[in-house]
């Protein structure tokens, strides 16, 4: 059964799949959308998954859910977890997350772990980054299609061909251009990512809060998976992952690189089914 929920002024856009057994939200990484993680959540709602209740959530400023004017890793988290209680009352989720969806996770289970059962970290640690300066070129890109000019989706791919050689990352980008009657814009909030890459090596996005070193540490199961090609997460991180997260086993998927989920489908089903199967704190 699928459902989608449209946001109010603070409610999050939503699709949900399946209607029992444990519950398991899935969180996008940037410029990412709820729905980046639909083959993921039907293998573990059909049967052979063993009958999960996934919650697929369009992050602040991404998708359909509604803008902020200022970034801000606990308040996404907040947002998150006021939609999980909304959407499953008492229950407790297995959260999981990729990049930035990775790190709005691990700050939702450091500062509610009442609400977190499992958590599952894709390829990004609890560290500081440095900038945005890997995405400059696609916010820069974003920024300059000329949304007034556009006719139809085949001409912004046309526009947005030399953005970057790889056809998967351009379509993935372009999945944010939405058009409302005839005029277009971006589902995503690219003026505040724009803003955030211009702080640089003071970047919001790029960081992970100070503040979440003054929680207690999360106790719950953790998977870390990590790409083996990524850059992403580095030996040295498993102090700092661990610090936070005691119970964190890190996998390593030799062959792909930072989009796991994506490039390795199966190897992330089976690793978040044998997740799953972990006894709850």
């Amino acid at each position: 059964m699928t459902s989608g929920s449209e946001p109010t002024e603070s409610r999050l856009h939503t699709m949900s799949l399946g209607s029992s057994g444990p519950r398991i939200a899935f969180l996008h990484g940037l410029f990412g959308q709820g729905r980046n993680w639909t083959q993921i959540a039907k293998a573990l709602v059909g049967p052979d998954g063993g009958g999960a209740r996934a919650l697929l959530v369009d992050l602040p400023d991404h998708g359909r859910s509604p803008w902020t004017t200022e970034f801000s890793f606990e308040a996404y988290a907040d947002r998150v977890a006021a939609q999980l209680r909304e959407t499953g009352g008492v229950d407790r989720w297995t959260v999981v997350g990729h990049s930035l969806g990775g790190k709005v996770a691990m700050v939702l289970a450091l500062a509610h772990p009442d609400l977190v059962e499992r958590l599952a970290v894709v390829d990004i640690a609890p560290k500081d980054y440095g900038d945005l300066s890997r995405f400059d070129g696609y916010i820069n890109a974003m920024q300059a299609l000329p949304l007034d000019e556009l006719g139809d989706r085949a001409d912004a791919e046309a526009r947005f061909d030399d953005v970057d050689p790889d056809p998967g990352v351009r379509a993935f980008l372009l999945q944010n251009l939405r058009r409302e009657g005839d005029q277009w814009r971006w589902q995503s909030n690219v003026d505040l990512f724009a803003a955030d890459s211009a702080r640089g090596h003071h970047s919001l996005i790029a960081d992970f809060p100070a503040a979440a070193a003054g929680l207690p540490p999360y106790d719950g199961p953790v998977l870390w998976l990590a790409g083996g090609d990524s850059e992403y997460i580095e030996t040295d991180d498993a102090e700092q992952m661990r610090a936070y997260f005691p119970g964190v086993r890190l996998v390593t998927v030799k062959g792909v690189g930072h989009w796991v989920h994506s490039q390795a489908p199966d190897v992330t089903v089976e690793a978040l089914r044998g997740l799953l199967a972990k006894p709850a704190r």
